[in-house]
């Protein structure tokens, strides 16, 4: 690690990299600067005291020349030394400003919905614990205990740890942690009964019947889940379709979770679409406006027909679950599947791999009764 006396001058001609770099000041030990793969520079403080090590921001390059930032730091040192009050830090390095500057970062990459639940764990989960703490002073302590006191609501923990994770990522990537510091990394999530449903063969068949009797009435909704379970796709991207993604006998989703992909159709799939009239631009167009159906429209209709079918606890989104359960059952392997459903890796499709071993278990359970009763 480059070791100079600073000042403004030389602080000027330090050109930025791909990644950031500190520059330690000659003249005060524990003092330098970092330069930004941005071009931005900070000033900060590292220092080790009584076994701990503190890395602190003093403030922006920008904002003040190397003399006033070194008095600063060496206050600040001063005070961590003593284990006295440290002087007022700047306000772009509190943990909501940080987290404020990270939403408008990520706005670009995140589609709105994942923004809006975002936020929302951010404001209900995450700011209550952190709002007002210097984001370079949140240890590793400090998170293992915020997420042990989420233990009442583990979905709500477990989802808001990424957003934490990514704030702290964004901090150090700011200069406002020190680089590998991010202490929400390798915390263990809470273990949650998983929630997938897969329809059995009976249940398909039931609910095929159901869909059969209500088609007179609801004729988009039954077509609308027939395509949920017959694709695996998920249900924004069923009802936001176009008709001009039905093509080649597949459908071009020009958006979706993961981005743009294709899905494959089956030949009742295809049957399924042919059989609709085309009205609108939207495959399943809202009753009012010019846009597509929305959720709670499939939903009111999906409760009825499931209590028909007797599938009370199956949600929409189970049909894509079964989907994948049938695949797997045809002999289909875990990427091909990863592929059919849209998933960005097929480390996310190996959940389905327990369903696997529970059909191979029947199976064997089924044999071994069919042995002993010959033997």
């Amino acid at each position: 690690m480059a070791s100079i006396t600073l000042t403004d001058a030389r602080i000027r001609a330090l050109n930025p990299r791909r990644s950031a770099r500190d520059v330690r000041d000659g003249k005060l030990k524990g003092f330098g600067v970092r330069v930004m793969p941005s071009g931005a520079k900070r000033f900060f403080v590292h220092c080790q005291h009584e076994g701990r090590r503190i890395w602190k921001i003093v403030g922006d390059a920008r904002a003040m020349d190397a003399d006033e930032a070194r008095s600063r730091a060496a206050a600040m040192l001063a005070a961590i030394r003593q284990e006295g009050p440290l002087p007022a830090f700047p306000e772009e390095t509190v943990f909501e400003a940080v987290a404020e500057a990270t939403f408008r970062r990520h706005e670009r990459i995140w589609k709105p919905r994942t923004t809006a639940v975002n936020r929302g764990y951010l404001r209900n989960q995450i700011l209550p614990r952190f709002s007002g703490r210097q984001v370079d002073g949140i240890t590793r302590r400090d998170v293992v205990n915020w997420f042990a006191s989420l233990r009442a609501t583990p979905v709500a923990a477990d989802r808001s740890m990424p957003v934490l994770s990514v704030i702290m990522r964004e901090a150090e990537r700011m200069g406002f942690r020190e680089e590998g510091s991010n202490p929400c990394r390798g915390i263990r999530r809470y273990r949650r009964k998983g929630r997938e449903r897969f329809l059995s063969d009976a249940e398909i068949r039931s609910l095929a019947a159901c869909l059969d009797a209500r088609e007179g009435d609801w004729p988009l909704a039954v077509a609308a889940i027939r395509l949920l379970l017959l694709t695996g796709s998920r249900k924004s991207e069923i009802l936001t379709l176009r008709w001009t993604d039905f093509r080649e006998g597949a459908l071009f989703l020009r958006d979706s979770k993961t981005g743009p992909r294709t899905v494959w159709l089956s030949q009742a799939a295809r049957d399924v679409l042919d059989g609709m009239e085309r009205t609108s631009p939207w495959t399943f167009p809202a009753g009012r406006g010019d846009g597509p159906c929305d959720g709670n429209w499939l939903h009111f209709r999906w409760h009825r027909i499931r209590a028909d079918a007797g599938l009370r606890d199956v949600r929409l989104h189970d049909l894509r679950h079964s989907f994948a359960s049938l695949a797997l059952k045809s002999g289909e392997n875990v990427p091909a599947i990863a592929r059919l459903l849209g998933h960005r890796s097929a480390e996310t499709t190996l959940k389905y791999t327990h369903h696997a071993d529970a059909m191979a278990a029947e199976a064997a359970a089924t044999v071994g009764a069919l042995l002993a009763a010959e033997g």
